[in-house]
């Protein structure tokens, strides 16, 4: 049964990484066993055009063609993240076509030039919504620097229906949460590692890259924290962290790379990441992985 928007938010947001072909374009259909096996395992809501997804390596055509492509292969069975970004243009343009395409809801990523005013991400924020139809939203926050006064701008906005917490600031959240509207879901954004940080100030749910190799362990992560057991929560994360260990090196720039570089460990060949992400592992980092697949029996 799909699972309705405020549920799925509370849920696992599994970010999908986009494929390639031998050419280097982008291969949608090589997502179709990934996203069966996520769902299967009771993924709560995929999302397509995520950072895991290399969204800034794309053309604003290929991330179209993406949203598209998740929407017909989730196929109603599950709510549908797109994420919406760059220059206001192709942002509402892509806000356009992942409304088209069947998108439950939009991920609006927090604005990367460097002249970003706070009153300015507002009238993004709203342009967006306006050209999506007034799909409803996720804030996607990885800068907290604009203050919690900021951030409560963002949340009035409507349609506002989530934020995803990207910075490691746990007090900023708190902060946050008590200022904005108690309708609104904070998702922990930075994957499983941090999810009990913010679960422990009243984040719920989490984002995850792992769904795209071991769904079941993220999904074992997720309800071990609904059900308040952070002992068993920090057992299965510690499973899995040299995961994200990897994924963390190089300034972030092997997160990607990781979880690509699984994927064709597992049979899954989604090809390279594109530049500027690192590629490939070093001969360290693929030892680690390996390591890590064959303790879990991944492999």
């Amino acid at each position: 049964m799909t699972l309705d928007l405020d549920t799925a938010l509370s849920g696992i947001s599994g970010i999908l990484v986009t494929p390639y072909d031998d050419a280097g374009d982008i291969a949608p259909g090589k997502l179709r066993p990934i996203i069966d096996r996520a769902l299967t395992a009771g993924l709560h809501m995929p999302v397509v055009n995520g950072n895991t997804g290399e969204f800034y390596a794309l053309t604003t055509d290929e991330a179209c063609t993406m949203a598209r492509e998740v929407c017909a292969m989730v196929d109603g069975r599950a709510p549908v993240l797109a994420g919406i970004g760059r220059g206001i243009r192709d942002a509402c343009k892509l806000a356009e076509a992942s409304a088209e395409a069947g998108a439950t809801a939009l991920m609006i990523h927090q604005p990367p030039d460097p002249f970003v005013a706070p009153r300015g991400t507002v009238d993004y924020v709203k342009a967006i919504s306006d050209a999506s139809g007034g799909l409803p939203i996720m804030l996607y926050l990885r800068n907290d620097a604009i203050g919690t006064a900021g951030i409560k701008a963002l949340c009035d906005i409507d349609g506002v229906k989530g934020v995803k917490w990207a910075t490691p600031n746990v007090q900023k959240l708190a902060d946050a949460i008590a200022a904005c509207d108690p309708s609104i879901t904070w998702v922990g954004g930075l994957a499983e590692v941090w999810a009990p940080a913010f679960y422990a100030v009243g984040a719920r749910g989490f984002t995850s890259g792992l769904i795209n190799i071991w769904p079941e362990r993220s999904l074992a992560i997720h309800a071990a924290l609904e059900a308040g057991d952070y002992p068993q929560a920090n057992t299965l994360i510690k499973q899995m962290r040299a995961f994200e260990d990897i994924r963390a090196e190089e300034l972030n720039g092997t997160n990607v790379t990781g979880v690509k570089a699984a994927l064709m460990a597992l049979g899954n060949d989604c090809g390279p990441t594109r530049p500027p992400s690192a590629w490939p592992l070093t001969t360290a980092q693929q030892s680690s992985l390996q390591g890590f697949l064959t303790a879990n029996g991944l492999i």
